[in-house]
């Protein structure tokens, strides 16, 4: 009797030690469902830059568009210049007409 026990111990034992290493941890089926984590952090770090980019492009093109003038009426606006400086600068940024350019 206990020489039947332990053979039936033995061979259940080596049973569990073997199937893991038949057929791996997971079982004996494969599922492409491992797939779903990288292709998750692709598609998050994808978008990420995507938006990053476009963010960036539309606030460098506006900065580009914006144009000296621009930037003038606002420190004008602001107070950082007097009207005389903003009217010199004015005209140094449109072009002297009198030919007054140095």
């Amino acid at each position: 009797m206990t020489s039947s026990l332990a053979t039936a111990f033995a061979v259940q034992s080596a049973q569990l030690l073997a199937d893991p290493a038949a057929h791996g941890p997971w079982g004996t089926g494969f599922s492409p469902w491992f797939l779903l984590f990288p292709l998750f952090w692709i598609l998050v770090i994808g978008l990420f830059i995507f938006f990053a980019r476009r963010t960036w492009r539309r606030n460098h093109e506006w900065a580009t568009a914006r144009g000296g003038e621009s930037v003038l009426r606002e420190r004008y606006a602001r107070g950082e210049i007097d009207e005389t400086e903003y009217h010199q600068r004015l005209e140094v940024l449109r072009g002297d007409s009198r030919g007054n350019r140095r």
